[in-house]
């Protein structure tokens, strides 16, 4: 394709070339280079994980060390799991000076109450313990998947239980009720503004070089980006970020604030 800049040089020599006058050839136009991506840094704060008991900790301080600030952790999943190491290692967290929060897997099994309920008496959370919602296809038994009205039923319950709304963890493809990339599997519905859940704070799962917000949030925008995972000690994070010492590997995660605000956040002080 010639672009408009190099036919309106070549017209511009055509005329000067009517009156004698020899012009040079005008230079090919050189298209702009995009910057790089830019550091993950410089889009929030670099200073959460997320874990479960798949992972090996030997030392919460050196996670702190690490210049992490806040650890979630898996409780439980649907209405009958609970994640064995969750409970012994909260006070290995909090002496370390970390802040604490757990995360409940939603599954279509029971009602969004029901899940909820034994979410908060696995999790026993306190008054500085962050609360989260893990709202994505359940890969093994996707008819097992929470539906949007279990999800909102959960959220209320936590909400009339802690006087506080979780944070909703979500992919933005997922929370928008279109088909997965390679699964194909749908939420089947899409989270509206109107809904509950819009209401809790965004924690988006995206692996990219800047996060898509659901439409649900493209008001508010993300608090919590989960930029890289990290399945394996054998693949850290895709490559995509140092190993934080004193745990196997976890997933990664950017606050959209500083470290002030990510207190206030972690303790549901908006």
């Amino acid at each position: 394709m010639i672009s408009r800049r190099n036919a309106l040089s070549g017209l511009a020599a055509s005329a000067t070339a009517g009156c004698g006058v020899r012009q040079p050839p005008a230079p090919p136009y050189q298209y702009p280079i995009a910057p790089p991506p830019p550091d993950r840094a410089s889009l929030g704060l670099d200073a959460v994980i997320d874990i479960s008991r798949f992972v090996t900790v030997s030392d919460f301080r050196r996670v702190r060390q690490s210049g992490i600030l806040g650890v979630i952790h898996k409780a439980t999943e649907g209405g009958d799991y609970t994640d064995t190491a969750c409970a012994a290692r909260r006070p290995q967290a909090e002496a370390a000076g970390l802040l604490w929060g757990t995360y409940h897997f939603g599954t279509g099994q029971m009602s969004g109450a029901q899940q909820a309920a034994f979410f908060l008496n696995r999790s026993r959370p306190g008054p500085t313990t962050l609360l989260a919602l893990d709202l994505e296809a359940n890969e093994n038994n996707p008819s097992n998947s929470m539906t949007i009205e279990q999800a909102e039923a959960f959220v209320r319950a936590v909400a009339d239980a802690t006087g506080r709304l979780p944070v909703v963890y979500v992919h933005p493809t997922w929370a928008n009720g279109d088909p997965l990339p390679v699964s194909g599997l749908s939420f089947g519905a899409r989270i509206t503004p109107e809904s509950i859940l819009a209401r809790c704070g965004l924690w988006v799962a995206d692996y990219h070089d800047s996060p898509e917000i659901p439409f649900a949030w493209a008001a508010s925008g993300w608090r919590l980006w989960q930029y890289a995972g990290d399945e394996s000690a054998g693949r850290p994070a895709y490559n995509q970020t140092t190993i934080v010492q004193g745990v196997s590997h976890c997933d990664r995660n950017l606050f959209n604030g500083d470290a002030a605000a990510l207190d206030r956040f972690w303790r549901g002080i908006t």
